[in-house]
C-alpha cells in the first residue's frame, strides 16, 4: 500500500511532530509512506514539499496572510485568540501533486495556516481515494475554532462564537460550519482518527462528523530516543545543580493561552509560600517565549528557548524531577509522552486527553482543573513525598505499554487494510 500523509509542515508544533513520528513508525513497519507538506523544515528524505515555483511561493505567503490578517483585524475578540480560529478560506490545490495521484490512501493531519482551504479539501475528497483524517484538535468539526472550551455549539451548529468580537447567529463560525457540512455530504470514504479517547468522544457528539467512523489511536514515540538518562551526568553537562529539585515546563509556544502558564506561576508561588523547609528548587523552561517574564517565577529559572534536538529534549526530561504542564485545553500532548518515556513523572490538570497518559499518583499527579493550589500540592508531593523510583518506572511502562511505534503503527495499518488496501 502507498500512503501519503498530509500536514502543513514537518516541524514547529504538535501536529508536525506527531506526523513525523507516525511517518517513521509506519516506515519501520515496512509501509510505503511519504509525507507531503507545504513547508519542509527538516532533511527527512520521505518528506516532500508541494511544487515550489516562484508563483507558488508567493501564493503560499499570500494565503497565510489572507486567512490570518482579516480575522485578526476585523473578527478576533482580542490578541489571545488570533491563532485559535482558522477560516480555511485560502489555500493551494494539491490534487495533482504526484504524491497525491500515486497514493492508495490519503492521510490528512493538520492543514491550516493557509495550506488547504475547505475547497482544496473537497478536491481531495472528489478524487475518490480512501481518506484517513487524524484529528489533532477540534477544528475538523467546528465552525473554525481549534478548541471550543466551554462552548458546545458544534453539537448542533456553530454561530454566536465567543472567539469573535461581534458574535452573531450567522457569523463567520456559522459560515465555516456550513462549508464543512457541504464538504462532508458526499465524503463517504473518510475514516476519522482521534489521538485521544477524549477527543473521539467530543467528535462523536458533533453535528458534522458524528455519523462517520471515529477511532482513537494515540501518537507514537520512539522509546529509544526518549529513554531515561543518567541524571547526575546530565546535570553536570547542562550545568544544573545536582542537589536541586528541578521542575521542567515547555511548549512550542509557552505564551499559548491553552498551556496555562499563569497557573504555573500561581502554583509555584503556592509551593514556595505554603510549604516550608523546601530544598533548593529550580525551574527549567523551554519553548518560544516572546512575552512572558520569567522573573515572575519565585525560583531560579533556566530559560532555554526553542529546543530542536530530540536528544537534547530527552536529556532535559531525564535530568528533571518533574514535568509540569498546566494546560487548560489539550489533546494528547507530545511533551507529556516524552517526559513519561524518559521516566519523569508529570503533574497536570485533569482535563482533555491528559488522564489517558497520567495515572494519578502512579506516574504523576492529576490536579483539580484550574486549581493552582492543587497543582502546587501535586508538585510538592511528587518532589518530596512520593516513591520517585516507582513513579519513574510507572511512567516509562505507561509509554512502553501504549505508545510505542510498533503498537501505534499496527493500529493504523489495521485501518488502512479495512479500507481494502493491502
Amino acid at each position: 500500500m502507498r500512503v501519503t500523509l498530509i500536514n502543513t509542515s514537518d516541524a514547529g508544533g504538535g501536529a508536525p511532530v506527531a506526523s513525523m513520528r507516525l511517518l517513521r513508525a509506519l516506515e519501520s513497519a515496512n509501509v510505503d509512506v511519504k509525507l507531503l507538506v507545504q513547508t519542509k523544515k527538516t532533511t527527512a528524505v520521505r518528506v516532500h514539499e508541494t511544487d515550489k515555483t516562484f508563483f507558488n511561493r508567493l501564493k503560499e505567503k499570500f494565503n497565510f496572510f489572507y486567512e490570518r490578517l482579516p480575522f485578526i483585524a476585523f473578527f478576533a475578540k482580542d490578541k489571545s485568540v488570533r491563532f485559535a480560529f482558522s477560516t480555511a478560506n485560502a489555500g493551494t490545490s494539491i490534487a495533482l501533486e504526484p504524491l497525491i495521484l500515486e497514493a492508495d490512501i490519503l492521510h490528512l493531519h493538520w492543514t491550516n495556516s493557509g495550506f488547504l482551504s475547505i475547497e482544496n479539501l473537497k478536491e481531495l475528497l472528489d478524487l475518490g481515494k480512501p481518506i484517513v483524517w487524524t484529528l489533532h484538535d477540534m477544528w475538523t468539526f467546528t465552525g473554525g475554532c481549534h478548541y471550543a472550551g466551554t462552548c458546545d455549539h458544534f453539537k448542533k451548529h456553530c454561530g454566536n462564537c465567543y472567539f469573535l468580537r461581534n458574535p452573531e447567529p450567522y457569523d463567520i463560525s456559522y459560515d465555516g460550519w456550513l462549508r464543512k457540512k457541504d464538504l462532508y455530504i458526499k465524503a463517504h470514504k473518510i475514516n476519522f482518527v482521534s489521538c485521544s479517547h477524549w477527543l473521539a468522544t467530543i467528535a462523536q457528539q458533533s453535528s458534522l462528523i458524528k455519523n462517520f467512523k471515529i477511532k482513537s489511536i494515540p501518537n507514537p514515540i520512539d522509546t529509544e530516543i526518549y529513554a531515561p538518562g543518567n541524571r547526575p551526568s546530565l546535570r553536570l553537562k547542562w550545568k544544573i545543580n545536582p542537589e536541586s529539585k528541578i521542575i521542567l515546563f515547555g511548549a512550542a509556544n509557552i505564551n499559548d493561552r491553552r498551556k496555562g502558564i499563569s497557573y504555573l506561576v500561581d502554583a509555584l508561588v503556592h509551593l514556595k509560600d505554603d510549604y516550608r523547609q523546601l530544598s533548593v528548587v529550580e525551574v527549567i523552561i523551554f519553548g518560544k517565549n516572546k512575552h512572558f517574564d520569567v522573573t515572575r517565577l519565585p525560583f531560579h529559572v533556566h530559560e532555554l528557548n526553542m529546543i530542536s534536538s530530540q536528544k537534547d529534549l530527552a536529556e532535559l526530561y531525564s535530568l528533571s524531577d518533574v514535568y509540569v504542564l498546566p494546560s487548560v485545553e489539550d489533546n494528547l500532548p507530545n511533551t507529556v509522552m516524552e517526559a513519561l518515556a524518559c521516566g519523569t513523572p508529570v503533574v497536570a490538570f485533569n482535563t482533555g486527553g491528559l488522564p489517558e497518559m497520567i495515572d494519578h499518583r502512579k506516574n504523576g499527579y492529576l490536579a483539580d482543573f484550574e486549581s493552582a493550589t492543587d497543582l502546587a500540592k501535586g508538585i510538592h508531593e511528587t518532589l518530596y513525598t512520593a516513591d520517585t523510583q516507582e513513579m519513574s518506572s510507572q511512567a516509562r511502562n505507561k509509554v512502553l505499554n501504549n505508545f510505542t511505534n510498533e503498537k501505534v503503527s499496527s493500529q493504523y495499518i489495521e485501518i488502512y487494510q479495512s479500507l481494502g488496501i493491502q
